[in-house]
């Protein structure tokens, strides 16, 4: 019912007064009140629901411009599928020869192992009467490490090889000398404990290369080891096995290492061997 409409009513329930009761009439007037109030009811649902019809229409537009773009995209690249076939064809070709690749530097890692680990049962074999806290054997990270100590090596705080060492060296060199295309690496090591003098050693740098020194000149001058192998450098206190803090830990500590490892120009060569193309 329009407005129009309620007013025609009205006007006639006012001269319908004088042949109606008061009572009539206030239910009359209650009515019309009552159709007021949902006419602006309806009418603001219906404002809401216009804007909610613009933002549906809003939305719809967007959707369909992001399908023209996903249309244009598929279409670019159906147009494009031959040269998207050739790049794909030819990162297969990479892949493979990447994996051929890979398969010969493990073959080549696996290689170096056994041969590591035939090293180092020889060289324990060679050493097996000297005791397990003054030479230690393992196969770390690809190369042999012979680990001395200092106590068996040389005079506290001296860096001159003992004779009693020379045996041990002597054993040592000759597996070297056996594995001629290895390279010789050896570390001096200290504990943390300072040492000043004005004379050699100064202090634990002095100390930890000097005495990889020393011991690079009695395999080279006394076991014939062929000193272009060999790599002679000092640690200090820099790169302790455990902790400082108790004798049985710095002495631990006082280390001097010989590591016996594929010379490194070999494994270079290989790395930069690129991989073959199927």
């Amino acid at each position: 019912m329009n407005i129009g409409k309620i007013g025609a009513v009205l006007g006639m329930a006012v001269l319908m007064t004088s042949c109606v009761s008061k009572k009539q009439f206030d239910a009359l007037n209650t009515n019309y009140n009552q159709c007021i109030t949902n006419v602006g009811e309806r009418q603001r649902e219906i404002q809401d629901l216009k804007g909610i019809n613009s933002g549906l229409a809003s939305e719809n537009a967007l959707l369909k411009g992001q399908n023209d773009a996903l249309k244009s995209s598929l279409d670019a690249c159906l147009s494009n599928s031959g040269k998207g076939s050739a790049n794909i064809d030819k990162l297969i070709g990479e892949i493979n020869s990447s994996n051929k690749y890979i398969k010969q530097l493990i073959s080549t890692n696996s290689k170096n192992d056994s041969l590591n680990l035939a090293l180092s049962n020889k060289l324990k074999r060679s050493l097996d009467n000297i005791a397990d806290n003054d030479v230690q054997v393992k196969v770390l990270k690809g190369v042999v490490m012979i680990s001395l100590s200092d106590n068996m090596l040389y005079k506290t705080g001296d860096y001159n090889i003992l004779p009693a060492a020379q045996d041990v060296l002597g054993k040592v060199a000759k597996v070297i000398n056996d594995y001629d295309t290895y390279s010789v690496l050896i570390e001096g090591n200290t504990d943390n404990v300072p040492l000043s003098s004005n004379n050699l050693p100064k202090d634990n740098w002095d100390l930890s290369a000097l005495r990889a020194t020393s011991m690079a000149k009695v395999l080279q001058t006394k076991f014939g080891v062929n000193p272009a192998r060999i790599t002679a450098g000092g640690r200090s206190e820099y790169n302790p096995k455990t902790t400082n803090a108790s004798v049985s830990g710095r002495a631990e500590n006082r280390r001097t290492e010989i590591i016996i490892m594929p010379k490194l120009d070999e494994f270079m060569k290989l790395m930069d061997i690129a991989p073959v193309k199927n």
